[in-house]
């Protein structure tokens, strides 16, 4: 098991456009299918594999194209500090004031939910009209889509997750204080 991190910083009203949002059918229309359903099918597929937007489903991050990934780790205390890192980077442009403490709860958080192979998915809004969604996806398996493939071709045993994390372990690595 193994964990890949995601993160996508834009407009509100992109984020809001479910369209983009969900994966294209598995079902292809056919010949006799109306033109607007065949051509709404083409722009799921086209805009599915270009857009960096984040999909309704935090395991759906497993379906789109690997150039997305921005990080890859073996266990859940080094994915989460990825994560409180992202979070003390954007925290200035946060709507809404968010401090050291807060941080270290949602990495500490995110260590425990790793751990036990769970995805964690944040959205913040940033000064309008952007928002900031980060996103940690156990791969190989993932519980929510154990079926699906690993996007960037990693093995399923890809350097085992450490599942006896304490969270003051990482409350610590982002405080500083330990």
């Amino acid at each position: 098991m193994h964990f890949h991190g995601y993160l996508w910083a834009g407009d509100k009203a992109v984020f809001d456009k479910e369209s983009i949002r969900r994966p294209p059918s598995p079902v292809e229309p056919v010949g006799s299918s109306a033109p607007d359903l065949v051509e709404r099918y083409r722009q799921a597929v086209a805009e599915w594999q270009v857009t960096g937007v984040p999909p309704l489903e935090t395991a759906y991050w497993l379906v789109k194209p690997a150039k997305l990934i921005r990080g890859t780790w073996g266990h859940p205390k080094e994915a989460a500090e990825w994560l409180g890192e992202r979070l003390a980077e954007y925290a200035p442009h946060f709507a809404l004031t968010i401090g050291p403490e807060r941080i270290a709860d949602k990495v500490a958080y995110a260590a425990k939910t790793l751990g036990w192979g769970g995805d964690v998915s944040l959205g913040s809004y940033l000064r309008r009209p952007k928002f900031l969604s980060l996103a940690l996806v156990t791969c190989s398996p993932n519980h929510a889509a154990p079926e699906q493939l690993c996007p960037a071709g990693e093995p399923a045993s890809a350097s085992g997750a450490d599942s006896e994390l304490s969270p003051s372990s990482v409350v610590c690595t982002v405080r500083g204080s330990c």
